[in-house]
């Protein structure tokens, strides 16, 4: 990537202007056409959006999102929407116990909506506000139950894969376990023990961090500082590490880079969830210092690596190891090419990497490590000057997607390629979209001097501390 230090958060307000009025057209359009008897929506083909049961992880993206453009325009009808979705769909997400998915649906649904609640955009209602904590208690519970116990004590949330299985991706999804934690919750057992959501989301991110990425210090053949696995692979007989693999990479030993940037926002958001711990709470689980150290690695590594590892302008192809991608030269000194003939683009990658590299370069200014904090966050700049414009933003009125050139699962052969291409473009994803939209409220708000942006606003007792804090924009 070649980092512009000429944009700022301010600079790219047209373009975040421009997003939201087009990104209100879309979940108009979503809302008019899609067969909701069909399931989630996933991703697109020919513009159009279409489920694929493999898991159930979108739909609270696809009702998130209702709430995010409420959140920007204070228009009421996507608030109403986005309240009447949440009651009449989500209930099966609260206590599905088989996905590794709760961050996502729950935290983007139930919590964003109790956010506004508590930053008074929404009126003090005793009974909504019951409704939607005991949904993000429950949920960080259930989370929390898929839970597969290592060699050292430990242990990780399982994928939906099985219990052998971590994925990379639940770093971001484990802020359901923090949310449930801190409204005072906890995951009841046998014989009425109970166990700490907070401990088991932090074994769980310091299990992601030790298996899931890699810091060049020899572990294989293939360690890069920054490259992640997308799943690590246990012998649950006796919880020792097994080997890296990958469902939706290339293979286990190159970088899927959606999953690349799952963790780079998730280690950025760990990093801001710890100063709502007290030194007690986390004394039993490594303590502050070694703690903060681990996911401060974790989030520069992979920010690092994604940085390397990227088109000039910001957006990365869909595996750093994808096989054909050598025929396409030097190709992190050029900008991306969705529309080449060996490999795709996958712009949710960028949507969701952009906000990891923005948080981190704030949470480092914020410690005064001010030159590198301003690379990572100039990163996040460069990206979104990109992604928030064509020929990544949708503007075709009838293509239901926000964020196009996004891929979902290149191995299965599940992404649409248009007539005349050779690789999967044009489409977008429910994932991606929503992605786009969350890292856009996070610079808008930013931007217009609000609360910052962050999952814990879901805690009623942030509703007047993120107010206090701030960037340079």
């Amino acid at each position: 990537m070649e980092i512009r230090n000429d944009l700022s958060a301010a600079s790219l307000q047209p373009k975040i202007d421009r997003l939201w009025q087009l990104s209100a057209e879309k979940i108009n359009l979503i809302s008019n056409e899609y067969d909701t008897s069909k399931g989630s929506p996933i991703f697109t083909v020919n513009g159009k959006y279409t489920t694929r049961g493999w898991t159930e992880w979108t739909q609270g993206f696809q009702y998130g999102a209702e709430v995010l453009q409420f959140d920007v325009t204070d228009d009421e009808s996507f608030l109403e929407k986005a309240r009447k979705n949440t009651v009449d769909y989500m209930a099966s997400h609260v206590g599905h116990f088989g996905v590794h998915d709760h961050g996502f649906n729950n935290v983007s649904t139930y919590g964003n909506l109790l956010r506004l609640m508590n930053e008074g955009r929404i009126a003090e209602n005793k009974w909504e506000r019951d409704f939607y904590e005991i949904a993000l208690k429950i949920s960080g519970a259930v989370q929390a139950k898929r839970w597969t116990n290592t060699r050292d004590g430990q242990g990780y949330i399982h994928s939906f894969n099985g219990p052998h299985s971590l994925f990379v991706d639940t770093i971001r999804s484990v802020r359901a376990l923090m949310v449930s934690h801190l409204l005072g919750h906890g995951l009841m057992g046998e014989n009425d023990v109970k166990t700490s959501l907070l401990e088991r989301g932090t074994y769980h991110s310091l299990a992601t961090a030790k298996y899931s990425v890699f810091y060049g210090e020899g572990r294989d053949s293939y360690d890069l500082w920054g490259r992640t696995a997308h799943e690590s692979v246990f012998n649950t007989n006796d919880g020792n590490f097994r080997c890296p693999n990958s469902q939706q990479g290339f293979s286990g030993f190159t970088t899927w880079t959606r999953g690349l940037a799952w963790a780079m926002t998730g280690f950025a958001e760990q990093l801001e969830s710890l100063p709502l711990f007290s030194d007690d709470e986390l004394a039993s689980v490594g303590g502050r210092q070694l703690i903060e150290e681990i996911y401060l690695k974790a989030a520069k590594a992979t920010c690092d690596f994604y940085i390397a590892n990227t088109a000039a302008d910001g957006i990365p192809y869909w595996d750093t190891g994808a096989p054909e991608l050598y025929k396409l030269g030097d190709y992190t000194s050029r900008a991306s090419d969705p529309y080449n003939n060996f490999e795709p683009i996958d712009s949710s990658a960028a949507a969701i990497g952009a906000q990891g590299l923005l948080r981190l370069g704030k949470y480092l200014n914020d410690k005064n490590a001010t030159e590198e904090g301003n690379k990572y966050w100039q990163a996040g700049l460069t990206t979104l000057n990109t992604l928030f414009g064509e020929p990544y933003l949708s503007t075709d009125p009838t293509h239901q997607g926000l964020i196009l050139h996004s891929v979902y699962h290149r191995p299965n052969g599940w992404d649409n390629i248009p007539a005349g291409q050779k690789v999967p473009n044009g489409e977008s994803s429910m994932w991606g979209d929503y992605h786009a939209r969350e890292v856009a409220l996070y610079l808008h708000r930013i931007n217009k001097g609000l609360p910052y942006y962050t999952y814990l606003g879901a805690v009623r007792s942030l509703s007047m501390t993120n107010a206090s804090l701030t960037i340079n924009p």
